[in-house]
Parts: C-alpha cells; sequence; structure tokens
C-alpha cells in the first residue's frame, strides 16, 4: 500500500494531506484574524477595559492553548488518530468566536478567548505531528512553511475583510464577530470530508503507554535546549494585542488598524514558504536566530514610535519576523525527533513555550501601566537578544 510520504503531490510538489491543511489553516484564520485586530480595541473601548486586564485575558487564553497541545500531542501518540482530535480543535474555535457579539464583560471576553484557545491547544499538536508524519526531512520546511504561508494568507484577508465591514457599518463590532463564523465552518466541513486519517497506528511500544508529563527523557539534548531557550525568549514574546493598542496610542484610528494585520500577513505569507526552503537548504538554526533579531529591532522600534508612518512600517517587516520563525521552530523540532515521539516533543514544545505566554502578557501589562510602553517592549528586546545568543554561543 502507498505510504502517505510518497501519495500524489500537488500544489508546490506537496502531497495532499499537506495541501488539505493548508487550506483549513487559512479558512480557519480568516475567520480568527477578522476579530483578534479589534478585539483590544473592543475591550479598552466599548467595554473600558485597562491595559493590565488584557494582558491577563490574553495570558490566560494562550497558556490554556499550549497546556493542552501538549495532551493532545501524547493522546494522538498514544492512540495514533490525529484527524479528530484536529475536527474538534477547529470545530470549537471555530463555532464560538461569533458570540463575542453576546459579550458585556472582560469576564465573558475571557472565557470565549479560553474556549476559542483550547480548541486551537486541542488541535495544534495533531497537525504538527501529521505535517511531520508525512514529509521526509529534506521537505519538511517548505511544508511547515507552506502551512504557515497559507495560515497568514488566511491571517492577512481576515482584517481585510474586517476592515471593509466597519468601513460599512460605523463601529459595527457585532457584524464583524458573526461574520466570522462563515469561513469557520467552512474549514471545518473541509478537515471532516477531505482529510483522510492513517488507518495504522502509529504508537510505539516504549513511548505512549505512560500518563503525559512535561519531560524531556528520552529526547536530545539538542531539543532540551532549543527548547528551553525558546521558552526564555517567549517570556518576552507577549500577545500582539499591544502592539494594537500601541497603533492606537500613536493615533491610528480603529477601523485602520486591521490593515496593520493584513500587512504583516500578507508579507508573513508571502515568505513564509521561502524561508522555510532556505531553511532546508542552510539549516534552520540560522534563519531563527535571523528571526529573533528582527523580533528585537521591532519591538524596540513599537517603544519609541511616535508617528503612524511608523507604525505601518513595523508591522510590515514584523511579517519576516514570523515567516523566518513559527514553521522553522516546528521543522527544527520534527528533525531532532523521531516520528513515534513527534506528538509527545510537539506537545512539550508547545506547551512550555505557551505557558511562558501567561507571564509574557502579565508582564507586559504590568510594565506598561507602571512605566510605560517603551519599558514593555524594551524589556522584549533585550530577551529576543538573548536568546538569539545563546542559540549562536551554544550552536544548538
Amino acid at each position: 500500500m502507498e505510504s502517505e510520504k510518497e501519495s500524489k503531490k500537488h500544489f508546490l510538489g506537496l502531497n495532499s494531506v499537506i495541501f488539505v491543511l493548508g487550506m483549513v489553516s487559512l479558512l480557519t484564520d480568516l475567520s480568527s484574524q477578522m476579530i483578534v485586530p479589534i478585539l483590544p480595541v473592543y475591550l479598552t473601548s466599548i467595554l473600558h477595559v485597562q491595559v493590565g486586564t488584557v494582558g491577563i485575558i490574553e495570558g490566560i487564553a494562550e497558556s490554556t492553548a499550549s497546556v493542552l497541545k501538549f495532551f493532545s500531542g501524547w493522546i494522538s501518540d498514544r492512540f495514533g488518530k490525529r484527524k479528530w482530535l484536529m475536527v474538534g480543535g477547529y470545530g470549537l474555535s471555530n463555532l464560538i468566536k461569533p458570540f463575542f457579539a453576546l459579550s458585556s464583560s472582560w469576564g465573558e471576553v475571557l472565557f470565549i478567548r479560553f474556549a476559542d484557545r483550547f480548541g486551537k491547544g486541542i488541535r495544534t499538536s495533531p497537525r504538527d505531528a501529521i505535517l511531520a508524519d508525512t514529509t521526509t526531512k529534506e521537505e519538511r520546511g517548505k511544508a511547515f512553511g507552506f502551512r504557515r504561508s497559507m495560515d497568514t494568507l488566511g491571517a492577512a484577508l481576515g482584517p481585510f475583510v474586517t476592515y471593509l465591514i466597519l468601513t460599512l457599518w460605523k463601529g459595527g463590532y457585532d457584524a464583524v464577530f458573526w461574520l466570522s463564523a462563515v469561513p469557520g465552518l467552512l474549514a471545518t466541513f473541509l478537515l471532516v470530508f477531505s482529510l483522510k486519517d492513517k488507518t495504522e497506528s502509529i504508537k510505539t511500544h516504549n513511548s505512549v503507554k505512560l500518563l503525559p508529563r512535561i519531560s524531556f527523557k528520552g529526547l536530545s539534548s539538542r531539543f532540551v535546549w532549543f527548547t528551553l531557550i525558546t521558552t526564555l525568549f517567549t517570556i518576552g514574546n507577549f500577545s500582539d494585542a499591544f502592539l494594537i493598542l500601541r497603533a492606537k496610542d500613536v493615533g491610528m484610528t480603529a477601523e485602520y488598524i486591521p490593515l496593520t494585520y493584513f500587512a504583516y500577513n500578507i508579507i508573513t505569507s508571502i515568505f513564509s514558504t521561502p524561508f522555510g526552503m532556505i531553511s532546508d537548504r542552510i539549516g534552520r538554526r540560522p534563519v531563527i536566530i535571523t528571526g529573533y533579531v528582527i523580533f528585537a529591532l521591532i519591538y524596540l522600534g513599537f517603544g519609541l514610535v511616535h508617528t503612524v508612518f511608523g507604525i505601518w512600517i513595523l508591522f510590515f517587516i514584523y511579517g519576516l519576523y514570523y515567516a523566518t520563525t513559527e514553521g522553522i521552530q516546528k521543522s527544527y523540532v520534527a528533525d531532532m525527533v523521531p516520528e513515534g515521539k513527534r506528538g509527545m516533543a510537539m506537545g512539550t514544545f508547545n506547551a512550555l513555550t505557551g505557558i511562558a505566554a501567561l507571564p509574557a502578557s502579565i508582564m507586559a501589562g504590568i510594565l506598561w501601566q507602571s512605566f510605560g510602553a517603551f519599558t514593555a517592549f524594551g524589556v522584549s528586546s533585550m530577551l529576543a537578544i538573548l536568546s538569539a545568543l545563546l542559540l549562536l554561543i551554544l550552536r544548538v
């Protein structure tokens, strides 16, 4: 029987599994990113929430997702069936987001964000493991880059659709929330009817019997160090909600803020696959280090910027950071770990780096409220430089 790695090639020479997952990512992020660029403004302007509270909401939501990524990775390794975990995760996220239209307090927004990120946590590790299992090392960077490109293409289209809605209906936040359900449901249906799960079990005799725990046992030292350094970096990589609030502080009007998301996601979409292919040729580490340095410079810029034009420039360059890190980091993890342990390894990596999102966003909110935006962005910039230096010196 023909293996999935040898299955018929489609767009860009990628197999059908990678192509379907790319399209699902595109539609899901279109749905999500219709909401994300306006949610911080909705919270602070409509519900009158403080910046520190925005940090708590985002930190709890992202950390919850990351813990669940760990468990879902173990479950997918244990039972060898990744598809239905993904269906549950994508389905929950895509069904819950429109209910932002009914929220009237920050607590309700927190619950919806929690449920949305709960869905993300269920689906991410199984999806990444499928990507790794259906590719060879020589094409893995391209595959992860392609999925990231589709993801960010959707993430670019979403804010653009939001801009059009807000232009037609001034202050039409409810319309954005409800209409976000359309691409979300399409993504879920596509996953259910177009993705075939592997019929054979992928579990191994010694890697999935015990209950999951965050552990590096049986994994290479390179994976350990890389995960720890990336976790340090993530402590400084707080929620993009603060970038939106910074744009608002500088004077950008609410209806134009989604277009900044459109700008950086377009850049990410264009460059993710090429940078993935570059990482296949020269190695993942130099590309990731480049991404960390770009991040440090951008965040320093956000701390110093005082004009709307400057905000536009920073958001454009911000897309290069995502293109050089998001998919390539996961490709690097897949390179370091054997097939039978990839679900667990992806889960451990996602859990540790994601748990760091809670202190990251809370720290940013406290620093912003106490000392100003420059301090919050400056601390993040320093942590990024430190992480890049550790990758360079330790040669992980």
